[in-house]
């Protein structure tokens, strides 16, 4: 027996299959090969049609089962990992009214604003554990303001992993965790923040029902079973966004514990027990995965969009992308630390929410034509993305997180051991790298949810660690090296 997981993302779908009791990852694939498109109709405006998210769900379920030779009658349970803070809406005949308004659109940010400026700051913070912000809520105000045509129509909003979940089960559902994401939960009342709705105009009834994220959430409808090729009535046992997902998978459960991720963007997603936050300007609380109203969990999750895009802007342009990226840090590893003075801000990827949202842009400093070659810039950006992290990390700090283990998964920056061990060095804490996805995650999670697990993760988790960075004894070099790129920070932010 089997179970499967989805991760739905803005650049692929991913899918896995596990060995129910061991928790054996059996295969993993995804589609398309390349990335789906994302239209931007006007600069900041990021859309994507949700049938693109099913067609390829579809196509890469019927991958694996072909590439795994699984029954597919012996798959016994479905898990869902999905891209966070986006907006499907549909009619009453569950059809899309319009493209997903998705997590990196930003046209939202002054109908977000309002909402702040009409209900106040400290009711926000108090209760919402955040600002209204760029997210799924706002985003449905702007439908309601800027296109009412279409929101007369709509009978649900939902997520995007909602909207999976919808074409799964033909139910409209979300979670608490879903609703937090989108800054709809009100962690005080422990239920949706109905009061919030009201004050963005928006009819209540368009909320979905709500359902743990762990539960049997519906079953697979005929004609679902059909697209899939999977047996009608296999359960939807689990649902949560990428972020709380990929700390599920890297088995981060508990107060202090950090999930980080080092891709295109940087997340550094830590869990706290504390309800209350004095920066929900700079980062957003959520009800993580195993969040209880007697026993909170909340995951502060830090963004920092300017990371591994700096890395890969070095390869294309630096490097003429002729390197790879080993080949990179084999070179940036022959440079000491602080990369002889050289230093870089890796912002240049939009607004950073952690840095007060300034689009500051990136930038270079003490650039010298005679000390300073190619493998200074690749040392130099790898340091700037690692100290962007361990600031953010002190951001955290401040608002209440008593820091005590980070993980990382093994498919990004953390797979360098520079990278890793300035972090490492630098909050005195090791990093272990773990060699795991956020669709093995959602497939045992669906395993879990269904008791094929006792404990989550205790089966399995501790033979797929990569490596463990351990911070180096001398670490005066390090320090340095941050307390100038600070200095540039903050002459810069001025």
């Amino acid at each position: 027996m089997y179970w499967i997981g989805y991760d739905v993302g803005s650049s692929s779908v991913k899918v896995s299959l596990v060995e129910a009791g061991s928790g054996k990852v059996l295969g993993i694939t995804q589609q398309p090969e390349k990335e789906m498109p994302i239209t931007s109709l006007k600069p900041g405006w990021a859309e994507q049609d949700p049938e693109m998210w099913w067609d390829n769900l579809c196509r890469a379920t019927a991958k694996l089962v072909k590439q795994t030779h699984t029954d597919p009658k012996k798959i016994k349970g479905i898990g869902i990992s999905y891209q966070m803070h986006g907006l499907v809406l549909v009619d009453s005949e569950h059809r899309v009214l319009r493209d997903s308004i998705i997590w990196c659109d930003s046209r939202a940010v002054e109908a977000g604003a309002g909402l702040l400026q009409k209900t106040g700051e400290d009711k926000c913070l108090e209760r919402l554990l955040n600002i209204p912000g760029n997210f799924t809520l706002s985003k449905l105000k702007w439908v309601k303001d800027n296109e009412p045509e279409i929101y007369e129509k709509v009978y649900k909003f939902l997520l995007p992993g909602d909207y999976i979940a919808l074409k799964l089960t033909g139910k409209c559902t979300t979670t608490p965790s879903g609703l937090s994401e989108g800054i709809i939960w009100d962690f005080k009342d422990d239920k949706p923040a109905v009061w919030l709705l009201e004050e963005a105009g928006i009819d209540t009834s368009l909320l979905p029902d709500i359902v743990p994220a762990f539960s049997e959430q519906g079953a697979l409808t005929a004609e679902a079973a059909e697209e899939l090729g999977l047996k009608k009535g296999t359960p939807l046992l689990y649902r949560a966004g990428d972020q709380p997902n990929n700390a599920l998978s890297l088995n981060v459960f508990g107060p202090g514990e950090i999930a980080a991720t080092g891709g295109t963007s940087g997340v550094v997603y830590a869990v706290s027990n504390v309800t209350s936050t004095t920066e929900g300007a700079r980062i957003n609380n959520f009800a993580h995965v195993n969040h209880k109203p007697g026993a909170p969990r909340i995951g502060k999750l830090l963004n920092i969009n300017g990371a591994g895009i700096l890395y890969r802007w070095m390869k294309e342009q630096v490097g003429g992308g002729e390197l790879s990226y080993d080949e990179m840090n084999r070179m940036a590893a022959t440079v000491p630390v602080g990369a002889s003075g050289l230093c870089i801000l890796p912002f240049g990827n939009g607004a950073e929410r952690m840095l007060g949202n300034k689009n500051m842009g990136a930038g270079i400093f003490n650039l010298n034509f005679n000390i300073h070659r190619e493998e200074h810039l690749y040392r130099a950006a790898l340091e700037s993305i690692a100290f962007s992290f361990v600031y953010g990390i002190g951001i955290l700090e401040n608002d209440g997180v008593e820091l005590t283990t980070i993980k990382a998964g093994g498919d990004n920056l953390f797979r360098s051991e520079l990278f890793s061990r300035t972090i490492a060095t630098l909050t005195g804490r090791e990093i272990a790298v773990v060699n795991t996805t956020g669709a093995v995650g959602a497939a045992r999670a669906a395993g879990y949810s269904y008791g094929d697990f006792e404990i989550f993760g205790s089966t399995f988790s501790g033979d797929e660690y990569i490596t463990t960075y351990t911070p180096l004894e001398e670490k005066k070099a390090y320090q340095d090296a941050y307390a100038s790129w600070k200095e540039e920070l903050v002459k810069t932010q001025k």
